[in-house]
């Protein structure tokens, strides 16, 4: 079974994309969704949490102390960079415990992350997609999406990888510009998985 990893800038709409190849009948595995899931089950993640940042990470009730942690992380490069090195192998774990139950007469699989090449999950992909938009497109997106400012979307932005640099570790890009169909590309994408040797 293939693995292919996906990713995009934030709102380039690769979530929409792994929308599209779902109704195709192949299955997505949404890493920040697992990775928000895990912080509350995963006892070897909560245990590095823990140790690293005190505690007071987690509520008497088990719940991550979201605003304690995003105090340290926010603004702290080497803080969030720890954070990241006890997230990014529990969600690997996750993948590839989720992988094991996906039935072998599934072509492909897809991993869907925002942080795909940043975190070297990639790696673990035998091809991987990045999609693309132009920045104003993805701009007015996020900001209606999220009710922020166009300030706080482009500094979230500017925290991630460039897609010049993404577009050297892909294999292949879909484009969600309003102009290209989405469906002929991903349909594109799903026959040639399909075709693989």
């Amino acid at each position: 079974m293939l693995k292919i990893g996906i990713t995009g800038g934030i709102g380039s709409g690769k979530t929409t994309v792994c929308k599209v190849f779902e109704t195709m009948g192949i299955p997505v595995f949404y890493a920040d969704t697992v990775a928000r899931q895990i912080m509350l089950t995963d006892e070897l993640l909560i245990a590095g949490v823990k140790n690293t940042f005190g505690a007071e990470s987690y509520t008497a009730g088990g719940l991550l102390n979201n605003k304690y942690i995003a105090g340290i992380v926010f603004n702290h490069a080497d803080e969030l960079a720890k954070l990241n090195a006890l997230i990014h192998p529990a969600v690997f774990r996750a993948f590839d415990k989720w992988v094991k139950q996906i039935p072998a007469t599934v072509p492909y699989v897809l991993k869907e992350a925002a942080l795909l090449f940043e975190s070297g999950s990639y790696k673990m992909c035998d091809q991987n997609i990045l999609v693309l938009a132009p920045a104003e497109v993805r701009l007015q997106r996020v900001m209606e999406r999220d009710g922020l400012s166009a300030e706080q979307v482009k500094a979230r932005m500017d925290k991630q990888l460039p897609d010049e640099e993404k577009i050297k570790l892909a294999d292949y890009s879909i484009h969600n510009n309003e102009t290209d169909s989405l469906i002929i590309q991903v349909n594109k994408l799903h026959e040639l998985f399909l075709n693989r040797p």
